[in-house]
């Protein structure tokens, strides 16, 4: 692994690791109701096609981070439209 995928290996975390207190917090509450709908979806569709780019690029940090990300998005997505 050279060093530029390193820096994305660590963005990836980062990102990743920055998202994951709204998901515990969704998950504990059952509630996304400070979520807008537009938000999440558009968060759906960005990281979708960076996981296509990461997967068609060859690159382990974008495929990775966005291996986690787009089903937490979708978790948080569905409670949005099942709970509000």
């Amino acid at each position: 692994m050279d060093w530029i995928e390193v820096v994305g290996v660590i963005a990836g975390v980062l990102t990743t690791s920055a998202f994951m207190p709204q998901a515990v917090r969704t998950w504990r509450t059952q509630s996304a109701r400070d979520f807008s709908l537009g938000l999440l979806v558009l968060l759906i569709a960005g990281n979708s096609l960076w996981l296509a780019y990461g997967v068609l690029k060859g690159s382990t940090g974008l495929v990775a981070a966005n291996l986690v990300t787009v089903p937490l998005t979708t978790y948080l997505l569905a409670v949005k439209v099942r709970r509000g």
